[in-house]
């Protein structure tokens, strides 16, 4: 099993109407349900695009918080699902699903492989 991140940018959804946006909630909720269902569910959510933004780092030796995004740019994720799959083929199937439900793109990335119980 491989854990993937299926996720898109907040500049690929498009400008749509309010009605079209409610449309599209409970058709990627049913897609959710039926990765869940299926056994692959790990996380999904959406970031809220007004609330709090902040950085973490520890580069020059002292930790330092900073409001606001790390870099300025044009690109910010909007959303992501992390599902646990046998392999990449099923991956496309639930990447698909997802841009079908939501109607704009999605891309899809695999984690690598960490330490796992037992290694040495």
């Amino acid at each position: 099993m491989a854990e993937y991140l299926i996720y898109f940018n907040q500049q690929w959804v498009g400008d749509h109407t309010e009605e079209w946006f409610r449309g599209r909630g409970p058709l990627a909720m049913a897609v959710v349900d039926e990765i869940k269902a299926a056994g692959a569910y790990v996380f999904a959510g959406g970031l809220e695009e007004d609330g709090p933004i902040f950085s973490a780092d520890a580069t020059s030796g002292t930790l330092m918080f900073t409001d606001g995004p790390y870099v300025e740019t044009k690109e910010w994720l909007g959303g992501l699902t992390v599902v646990d799959v046998a392999d990449e083929e099923t991956a496309r199937m639930w990447a698909g699903k997802i841009a079908e439900a939501c109607g704009w793109p999605q891309e899809v990335r695999r984690f690598g492989r960490g330490p796992q119980p037992g290694d040495e």
